[in-house]
């Protein structure tokens, strides 16, 4: 039996929008730039502290960063001498954590994948 699907606001989109759209996907298809997306989705963090976490050099963490922020998939934030990044808002949070619960289910018995 086919689960009930959830109502979607998928008006149509210009061409420049599904460009966008297309470019977003197209960033967080790259394995390291997902990570550091993943990393950024709890609050905010510092490039040392993404880096660290994710074993990448501080540099190359900063031009994914630069990408993801022109993007607008994170944000950044600066305090001080250090900046900071996050989500860029909850439909980003959203769409993320929904994917990664996602690839978290498990095949109900008799499901093609």
């Amino acid at each position: 039996m086919n689960a009930p699907h959830e109502e979607t606001n998928t008006a149509p989109l210009s061409p420049g929008q599904t460009a966008e759209l297309a470019d977003m996907f197209r960033l967080m298809g790259d394995a390291s730039r997902l990570r550091i997306v993943l990393a950024c989705l709890d609050g905010p963090v510092a490039v040392g502290d993404i880096a660290a976490r994710l074993g990448l050099s501080p540099s190359l963490v900063s031009h994914h960063l630069r990408l993801l922020r022109a993007g607008r998939i994170l944000k950044a934030t600066r305090e001080g001498k250090q900046v900071f990044y996050a989500a860029a808002d909850a439909h980003i949070s959203r769409v993320v954590a929904d994917m990664v619960a996602h690839v978290g289910e498990t095949l109900r018995d008799g499901e093609i994948p």
